[in-house]
């Protein structure tokens, strides 16, 4: 929300659009919902191990488990509220290794360097020949994807456009074949 000037604003979660709203740089009744995705726990494909419920990653065989930071990543944050809501995240502190971003983390699994990670479905799809989802996530809140005209685009009219294109039936299919749902 700071830098270059944008046309369109499209952002990972809720919170985030929410910050850009509060400031006042969408322009008003332009947010919509155009996406859905699921948070996963996803391991190295050589790994033997389940995660059936997410206490299962108290398990001595999850030593480092990859997290996106959560005061800066959306990713970080849905995990960080689910394992919140589940009373595990202070207990896993020990074995979270924060991460820069979800491909960081992503990266992290498919090379070994950690026994799991919290990843989107849609990331953890594009390596299937590295990793594997072990678990999808109960999620407090839907892992949903915002997207609104920028206040201060000068080009309004196709901003417009674009945010209609994205939320129409041939927009959708785009997002469809990556993994996206539907909102």
């Amino acid at each position: 929300m700071r830098g270059a000037p944008v046309d369109v604003l499209a952002f990972a979660d809720e919170v985030t659009m929410n910050q850009a709203q509060q400031k006042n740089v969408i322009e008003a009744g332009s947010r919509k919902t155009f996406a859905h995705n699921a948070l996963v726990i996803a391991a190295p494909k050589s790994s033997r191990y389940a995660v059936n419920q997410l206490g299962d990653l108290q398990s001595r065989h999850f030593g480092r488990i990859a997290v996106s930071n959560p005061a800066s990543v959306p990713a970080g944050r849905y995990s960080k509220a689910s394992l919140e809501k589940a009373g595990l995240w202070a207990g896993l502190q020990p074995k979270i290794i924060t991460t820069q971003n979800v491909r960081q983390s992503l990266d992290y699994i498919a090379r070994g360097e950690v026994d799991a990670g919290f990843v989107y479905r849609t990331d953890a799809v594009l390596m299937k020949g590295k990793v594997k989802i072990l678990a999808t996530v109960p999620t407090p809140s839907a892992v949903s994807y915002p997207i609104a005209v920028s206040k201060s685009t000068k080009q309004a009219v196709e901003a417009k456009r674009f945010v209609q294109y994205v939320l129409s039936a041939q927009g959708q299919a785009v997002l469809n074949r990556y993994g996206f749902r539907k909102p």
